[in-house]
């Protein structure tokens, strides 16, 4: 029972990798085949050469990526944490007057 929680597995995907690099964009898209929904706390890793295009192109590659997904644990510790990362940006405060 407790080795499930800590347990992670992963597996081997294609993947689509969209990048594009000019004055209006610039960015790299990674789409996963078949429909996976990723979770908090999995992690994708994209296989091959690094990707360098020249300036002012898009360019669309296939490659194969691997998915390794959180253990339950892993899971729950990633959401909690994003729940603290996130109320960070409640720490709002606002003056009255002018600030001296």
């Amino acid at each position: 029972m407790a080795l499930a929680l800590l347990t992670s597995h992963s597996f081997e995907t294609p993947c689509t990798i969209t990048v594009e690099q000019s004055s209006e964009h610039f960015h790299a898209h990674v789409e996963l085949g078949g429909e996976i929904a990723m979770e908090p706390g999995d992690k994708v890793r994209v296989h091959g050469a690094p990707i360098q295009i020249p300036f002012g192109t898009r360019q669309v590659f296939e490659r194969r990526a691997t998915v390794t997904r959180a253990s339950p644990l892993a899971r729950a510790l990633t959401r909690l944490a994003a729940y603290f990362d996130l109320a960070e940006l409640y720490e709002v405060s606002f003056n009255a007057g002018r600030i001296k």
